[in-house]
């Protein structure tokens, strides 16, 4: 079982929780992910590690009360135990001197991203961040972002905060004034869909993460089958992050989907 140490209300469905595991603290990198369980009946769920801390020997997950599993998380607090915490899982990300990278989140994808964004400034690369969301209360993450960003784009679709419009158009702004050397893309599938777009029109090399498909995360359920390149790939064990271009993003659109009416 593993202690939550810290908790932080980002808005009223997305919470911060600072987890013990210093096993996974010093053996994770950016792009990593665990499996939490809460009880011993419980859902699988997979979340990716927004940051972790080797000396105190802690992991920080960032997660969205969506379902009964994730509500029931984030109803937990300082003090209180998760059952299962298994990790680190997935591949990688693969991180080295690019030059200009832009990376852009949207909503609660921020937080995977934001361990891309520091290893990639810290591989010596120019990196331009983009974050994204509805509104000024969903922007997360800001203050951790800025410090290892060259620069720092916000977009909301309602113009509370930062620039109005969607993620596109702040990283479509900054192809036209710069040479992209990578993009990298977290959130939403619709989200990531319309980057990949965006980045083939000017071939720009763009990878994007997939855990929102994910459930078991070993490879046995088979839910996070998708289509890359015309074959098909499992994101727990191939992924999570893959050539967007490739990447069939209105099978996975249709697979997100399938669960609607009973969410």
């Amino acid at each position: 079982m593993n202690k939550i140490v810290a908790k932080e209300h980002f808005s009223e469905k997305v919470v911060k929780l600072v987890v013990e595991a210093p096993l996974i603290a010093r053996a994770r990198k950016a792009g990593h992910f665990v499996i939490v369980r809460v009880g011993e009946k419980g859902e699988r769920i997979p979340l990716t590690i927004a940051e972790a801390d080797t000396q105190a020997g802690t992991i920080t997950l960032v997660v969205q009360a969506v379902g009964k599993s994730s509500a029931k998380l984030c109803a937990l607090n300082p003090g209180d135990y998760i059952t299962d915490v298994v990790g680190p899982l997935g591949k990688a990300t693969h991180i080295e001197h690019f030059g200009t990278v832009v990376c852009c989140g949207g909503g609660v994808g921020c937080a995977p991203l934001l361990p891309i964004v520091e290893a990639m400034k810290a591989a010596g690369n120019r990196v331009i961040t983009v974050l994204a969301a509805r509104t000024k209360e969903l922007i997360i993450l800001e203050e951790q972002m800025r410090k290892y960003s060259d620069e720092v784009i916000v977009m909301t679709d309602d113009g509370s905060y930062g620039h109005k419009g969607l993620v596109t158009q702040g990283v479509e702004e900054v192809i036209k004034r710069e040479k992209v050397d990578l993009c990298v893309t977290i959130g939403p599938a619709v989200m990531m869909k319309f980057v990949a777009l965006l980045t083939e029109k000017y071939h720009i090399p763009t990878v994007a993460s997939l855990n929102t498909i994910m459930v078991d995360g070993t490879g046995m359920c088979g839910a996070c089958r998708i289509t890359v390149g015309g074959k098909t790939r499992f994101v727990c064990i191939d992924g999570p992050e893959f050539d967007a271009h490739q990447v069939d993003f209105d099978e996975m659109l249709m697979r997100l989907s399938s669960y609607k009416d009973v969410e």
